[in-house]
């Protein structure tokens, strides 16, 4: 039983001698993660907007207004956009599918549609592109009258 006992506490310290020199090689990953991480970011593509959000002003119920986002790529490589969406079905979100190569201005064309709308409105589109962070948020912002 004592032989047991100890091949089992011998077989322990053994198992764990050799996760110890493991974590070494761990820890150099995560500073080669890190690393990389850094270098991806300063080479990222960077979407900066002309103007972050647009008073589009008063309008009757059942207007449509339109307002074009335009946004230049200060980064250092291509920038993809995969997807721009609103906080409802009465903004309709239009993004270049190209690459927006870095320097280069592009627009995210939104509409919306105030039919069923009235009072103070705050229409928040998402775009998500290959930026760090993943997502950029610009808003449209107004008032819809009741019509008379």
């Amino acid at each position: 039983m004592k032989k047991l006992f100890l091949s089992l506490v011998a077989a322990g310290l053994l198992l764990s001698a050799c996760n110890g020199a493991g974590s070494g090689s761990k820890a150099d990953s995560a500073a080669t993660a890190q690393a990389d991480s850094s270098a991806k970011a300063a080479n990222a593509p960077v979407v900066k907007f002309e103007k972050e959000s647009h008073d589009f002003g008063k309008i009757t119920e059942g207007d449509t207004t339109h307002y074009d986002f335009k946004f230049t790529n200060t980064g250092k490589s291509p920038l993809i956009i995969t997807n721009a969406r609103a906080t409802c079905g009465c903004t309709t979100p239009v993004w270049p599918k190209a690459p927006v190569k870095p320097g280069e201005t592009a627009v995210i064309g939104v509409t919306f549609n105030s039919a069923g709308k009235s009072g103070l409105q705050d229409k928040q589109i998402t775009v998500t592109a290959n930026t760090i962070p993943a997502e950029t948020m610009v808003h449209l912002i107004g008032e819809v009258l009741k019509k008379k």
